[in-house]
Parts: C-alpha cells; sequence; structure tokens
C-alpha cells in the first residue's frame, strides 16, 4: 500500500573536501568518491521509505559531466522513482557550487536500485508502493520504466562473457582486506565504498597505460551479486576491453571471500564498466592510447564492449532527469 507517511526524497549538503580528491594537483573530486556521496543519499532514501535496512542491488546509467573542485558546496539530491515488491529505483542527483557564488549547477546523475532486507532473516521484505502525485513524478517513473528492458538485455550480455583466457590487455589488480570501517550498520561493506574501489583500480590502470590523468566519465552499470564482510580477502581486477578515439572502456570485477580458502576461491561480489577520458591539465579530454586487440578473448570483450554500446542505442530508454534552472543557496 502507499506510504502515506514519508517522504520519497532526500537531500544532503556538504563541503566537498581536499581529502576528496584523488590525486594531489588535481582539483576535482575522484568519480568514486561522488559515487560514495551518492549511495549515501540513495540509502538514507530507501530506508526512510521502506522503514528497514537496503542494500545497493545496482547503480547504472552514470554521467559525470564535470569535476566538482574541493571546497565547493555539494548537494546530493535522491527521490524515489518506482517500487517493486522489495525494491526501490532511485534518481539521484548530483550538484555543486562555489560558496562564494551559489549557483549551483548539476555535476553528475545516475540511477540506484535498492533492495529492502529484513535484519533478522536476511531476506528481501515488501516495500510500500511509490504512486507518482504529479506530472513530473509521473515522466520520472516512465523513464525508470523505460530502462528496464535495457537492463535485463545488458545482463544477459554480461553473464555470457568469461575473463580467465589469454590475455594482452590493459590490466591492475588490487589486493586488500575490507576494514570495519568500511562497512554498513548492516554489517556488510558499503555499496558506496566498494564503488570508490572500483574507480581507484580503473582509474589507476587507465593512468598507467595512457600516461596521464584520467577522469570517468560514464558508467554503464554496476551490479552487486553477493555482500562483502569485514575480514574478506578483497580483489579488485580492471581490465581493458577497448579504446575508441579519446575514450578507454574497462570492465572491473571487485571478487571476495575468507582469505583462509585462497585467492582461487574468492566469488564475484560486483562487476563494472566503466568509461574514462585523459585529460590535460586544464581538463580537456586527450585523444586515447590505443589497444589493439588480439588473443581471441581480448577481441571478443572488444566486441563485447561495442555490443553494449549497441544495445543503449537501440532500447534508446528515456532520460532520468530534466535540466532544472540552477538554483541559488538559501
Amino acid at each position: 500500500m502507499p506510504n502515506n507517511h514519508k517522504s520519497p526524497k532526500v537531500t544532503l549538503r556538504f563541503l566537498a573536501a581536499p581529502t576528496d580528491v584523488l590525486m594531489a594537483g588535481n582539483q576535482g573530486v575522484s568519480g568514486g568518491r561522488v559515487l560514495e556521496w551518492i549511495d549515501k543519499a540513495a540509502y538514507a532514501c530507501a530506508v526512510q521509505w521502506s522503514g528497514t535496512y537496503c542494500v545497493t542491488a545496482y547503480v547504472g546509467h552514470i554521467h559525470f559531466n564535470r569535476p566538482i573542485p574541493s571546497g565547493h558546496m555539494v548537494e546530493v539530491r535522491s527521490r524515489i522513482a518506482m517500487t517493486g515488491r522489495s525494491s526501490m529505483h532511485i534518481v539521484n542527483e548530483v550538484f555543486s557550487a562555489d560558496p562564494r557564488e551559489g549557483k549551483f549547477t548539476r555535476a553528475c546523475d545516475c540511477l540506484v536500485i535498492f533492495v529492502a532486507k529484513d535484519t533478522a532473516t536476511g531476506k528481501t521484505q515488501a516495500v510500500p508502493e511509490f504512486i507518482p502525485a504529479n506530472d513530473e513524478e509521473r515522466r520520472v517513473l516512465d523513464a525508470a520504466l523505460s530502462r528496464i528492458d535495457l537492463r535485463k538485455a545488458i545482463e544477459a550480455e554480461m553473464e555470457e562473457q568469461t575473463y580467465d583466457g589469454p590475455s594482452e590487455a590493459p590490466r591492475l589488480i588490487n589486493r586488500f582486506l575490507a576494514k570495519p570501517t568500511d562497512i554498513n550498520w548492516g554489517g556488510k561493506v558499503h555499496g558506496g565504498t566498494a564503488m570508490e574501489w572500483i574507480d581507484e583500480a580503473g582509474a589507476a590502470c587507465t593512468m598507467e597505460w595512457s600516461g596521464e590523468h584520467t577522469v570517468a566519465v560514464y558508467a554503464g552499470g554496476i551490479r552487486f551479486y553477493r555482500p562483502i564482510a569485514i575480514g574478506d580477502l578483497i580483489e579488485v581486477d580492471a581490465r581493458m576491453m577497448r579504446t575508441d578515439s579519446r575514450s578507454m572502456q574497462m570492465s572491473i570485477h571487485v571478487r571476495s571471500g575468507n582469505p583462509r580458502g585462497g585467492r582461487e576461491n574468492l566469488r564475484t561480489a560486483i562487476h563494472a564498466t566503466v568509461t574514462y577520458l585523459a585529460t590535460d591539465t586544464d581538463g580537456n579530454a586527450l585523444p586515447a592510447r590505443q589497444f589493439i586487440p588480439r588473443t581471441t578473448e581480448d577481441v571478443r570483450l572488444a566486441e563485447h564492449a561495442t555490443k553494449l554500446r549497441e544495445l543503449r542505442a537501440e532500447y534508446a530508454p528515456m532520460p532520468l532527469v530534466s535540466q532544472a534552472t540552477p538554483l541559488h543557496i538559501d
């Protein structure tokens, strides 16, 4: 039944700190940190609506429109777009403004899907139905619905791929243990923390390959398959699939498991596809150093990356956000 007592919206506001920047000399906040902010706001929105613990299931259609400088006032706006039996589709927009000017402009937007859980049993829990109350909410609902078939098609395409054959692709693997500071109140690693790990590995791999500073500009989907616990051995495996004239498309797997079980027993917890650009000191895009796939698996994964792009063009989902007039700080 409808939730008549709780708001379907949450807004977080804070200052971007120098510690949010990935590299010295770079004035832009890292894409991973922006995703962490989004996950926190979307989580608050999901818990507020459902009244129970929630877990991140999917993050998609992530557009990084521009960097956010350290010292900017940041506003993350999250709102329910639609609900399923236990899921909540949440539209998120990130704005920032120089506090001296007070003019907010959009820096990033994306869709996050959370699933409500019963804390005692760990099973999914039904959530109140969200019913649009105005034309804008109905438009956002229609946009969310338009993405369901695309998401299913992409998931089917991704499930057919393997990543363990001979490869010459640029690759970087980070390994470490999940710390107590990484978890949420449900006892599992924050989805936002895991997305920071993904961006750090992807950025490091593309910077090593290109010899330039790189930034995330788009993520077609981040899929969460299983939770990560304190003490798990984490393996973040970033691998290049293809390059275009300027972009580098990465496949990034997060695997986890009990360290006593050995690396061979780690299981995939998260899979993401993220696109990066190399930039100069002024933030202008540079030509990408080209990766030419040669092994059978590298060629197949390059074709896979092309197929993902074609699917997005074929389904042509409706935009989730409208280009609203910039707001001023109250």
